[in-house]
C-alpha cells in the first residue's frame, strides 16, 4: 500500500523548507498546460529509465492529474526499494482545488 499525501499536506511540506522530491509522472502537454512549482517531469511511461536515477532515500511525492498514474509510480519505486515514497491524492487537480485556486482544472 502507497502512502499518501493530501495536497494541504503537501503544501506544508513544502513550506518547511526540507529536501523534498516531488515527480510529476503525467504527460509533457499536461505539464505544459499546469504544473507545481518544483515538480520535475518524469513521464509515467518512462518510469523505468528515471527510476534508477533517484536516490531512493530521498523523501519523494509522486503525482498526476487525479492521483491514479502517481499511485502507480510511487507503488513502483516503493518495489525497487524507495522507503519513503508518497502518492499525492487527488493530484494536481485536488491541489488547484485545495491549495492553489491560479493552477488551471482539466
Amino acid at each position: 500500500m502507497v502512502p499518501e499525501l493530501t495536497a494541504p499536506q503537501l503544501a506544508e511540506k513544502l513550506k518547511s523548507g526540507n529536501p523534498l522530491l516531488l515527480i510529476d509522472v503525467r504527460e509533457a502537454d499536461e505539464y505544459a498546460y499546469c504544473r507545481l512549482e518544483s515538480g520535475q517531469l518524469k513521464p509515467l511511461g518512462d518510469i523505468m529509465q528515471w527510476a534508477k536515477d533517484l536516490d531512493p532515500k530521498a523523501e519523494t511525492v509522486c503525482y498526476c492529474h487525479t492521483g491514479q498514474r502517481s499511485y502507480m509510480a510511487a507503488g513502483y519505486l516503493q518495489q525497487l526499494g524507495f522507503k519513503n515514497v508518497f502518492n499525492l491524492a487527488g493530484g494536481i487537480d485536488e491541489w488547484s482545488v485545495l491549495v492553489d485556486p491560479q493552477v488551471p482544472r482539466y
